[in-house]
């Protein structure tokens, strides 16, 4: 039980602790807490993406739940989390677990738990679940429940076309499912808007190609040199289980997560109004796109459980994270990377992103951004953040100390209008700093100070 945490987003391990026992656990703590829980609904779904063992897993995670008297909804294929959480609040499920490491190399895999409005599990939530884990205890034959495999698919991608009005014919989409589960799903609602889509690593390969299903721009250099020397307009990325998005721009190459958030916020605006939630590790441009159209944002922690909160509390027009999960009003109060690419071709469709971008940057100013990671063991996290509390110094990398949030970790503010920001990683034994000012030297700068401050509390 001790190798069973669940981080920001699920627990993840290495299948040398990824066991099918373990798994039979976390089900077990799940049928627990659902029995416990008042609920309009027998019936939980599993759903999985595409790494080799996931289906099995799945299969494991569907058994204990029926030993336990749930029905259970499988889907026909593996499939975006994503499409698995709106499939839960769409047939008014008691929830749903999805096995899935997301972006973490093929070596890994992971569980996440989906409660019944389809919005990542809060911290209370997952606490109980690891209070309950157990091995599996079945109920009598006749009391247990059966297991149903349909189509999440098809009824997503008709609610997204109703959620996203566009209409992108002439709009050439180059997409990269890099193997994951958005392949034939989000090219499949890209096509039906009426985008002439371009597929790229859209083949089944559980191993990724060796690599980590991650949509950053050493990894989609592919998808980079398509959009700037191809006719496609614009290119789309999604992440091993297709929550979080990458946008590639003729100009820009991969288009920062902020900036990409700032932009998308920034149309919505145009014909909606409402408030933007932004974890603490997104950039202060998106505060500036609110503030221009007289509206506020919220900051929370990393992780989009808290990002999923605020939204509700402020019913937020879009909330997100440098990361590269967003979600937005109407739709779900999760990240979706499926549901935001239609919503990116739709923008794109009115003007190029690199022309909405750049006139942001011209009203508001530039920023640059970047993170590194610290070797940290996690049970060294607290530890380092706690010496951190009394080791800040008044001035960094040459600009003074003005203030620090403690949000998540550390966030502090400099007298340049920069900022640097430690906080424990949620999902892997590291630190991570990140860094925002004015210019990529800068960042560079930024950070370089930050590993040295981190460094020797480790």
């Amino acid at each position: 039980m001790d190798q069973i945490s669940f981080g920001t987003d699920g627990w993840r391990a290495t299948l040398e602790t990824f066991t099918d026992r373990r798994v039979r656990m976390v089900g077990q703590g799940v049928a627990s807490v659902l029995r416990d829980d008042e609920r309009t609904s027998d019936t939980v779904a599993v759903g999985y993406d595409a790494r080799e063992h996931s289906r099995g897993f799945a299969e494991e995670l569907a058994r204990v739940l029926c030993a336990n008297g749930f029905d259970v909804l499988l889907p026909e294929r593996d499939c975006p989390t994503p499409v698995t959480a709106w499939t839960v609040r769409d047939r008014d499920l008691a929830g749903a677990l999805v096995v899935t490491a997301s972006h973490n190399p093929p070596e890994y895999n992971g569980v996440k738990f989906i409660p019944a409005d389809g919005s990542p599990a809060p911290a209370d939530v997952t606490d109980r679940i690891e209070a309950n884990l157990a091995e599996p205890e079945p109920l009598p034959e006749d009391e247990q429940g059966t297991v149903e495999e349909v189509d999440f698919v098809g009824p997503y991608v008709d609610h997204a076309l109703s959620v996203v009005d566009a209409d992108l014919d002439g709009l050439t989409v180059a997409y990269d499912a890099m193997h994951g589960s958005g392949r034939d799903v989000t090219d499949r609602l890209l096509d039906a808007a009426g985008a002439e889509v371009e597929r790229l690593r859209c083949g089944t390969d559980p191993e990724f190609g060796g690599e980590s299903p991650e949509p950053s721009a050493e990894k989609l250099g592919g998808l980079i040199e398509r959009v700037q020397s191809g006719p496609a307009d614009l290119g789309i990325a999604n992440d091993g289980d297709a929550d979080r998005i990458g946008v590639v721009t003729p100009e820009r190459g991969l288009l920062d997560p902020s900036l990409f958030f700032a932009a998308v916020y920034d149309y919505l605006l145009e014909s909606a109004s409402g408030a933007a939630v932004r974890t603490v590790s997104t950039s202060a441009i998106v505060d500036r796109v609110a503030e221009a159209h007289g509206e506020t944002v919220a900051e929370t922690p990393v992780g989009f459980k808290h990002v999923a909160e605020a939204m509700a509390e402020t019913d937020a027009l879009m909330g997100g994270e440098e990361s590269g999960g967003f979600g937005v009003r109407g739709h779900l109060r999760n990240k979706d990377g499926v549901t935001l690419a239609l919503l990116t071709a739709a923008a794109a469709v009115e003007g190029p992103l690199d022309e909405r971008v750049s006139a942001l940057e011209d009203e508001h100013g530039e920023v640059h951004q970047d993170r590194i990671s610290v070797d940290c063991p996690d049970e060294r996290k607290a530890g380092v953040i706690a010496d951190l509390d009394g080791a800040l110094p008044d001035e960094i990398a040459g600009a003074t100390v003005e203030r620090v949030n403690d949000v998540d970790g550390f966030k502090i503010f400099l007298a340049d209008g920069s900022w640097l920001l430690v906080r424990p990683s949620g999902t892997e034994p590291k630190l991570r700093v990140y860094a925002e000012a004015t210019g990529d030297a800068r960042v560079t700068e930024l950070l370089s100070a930050g590993r040295d401050l981190v460094e020797p509390l480790v």
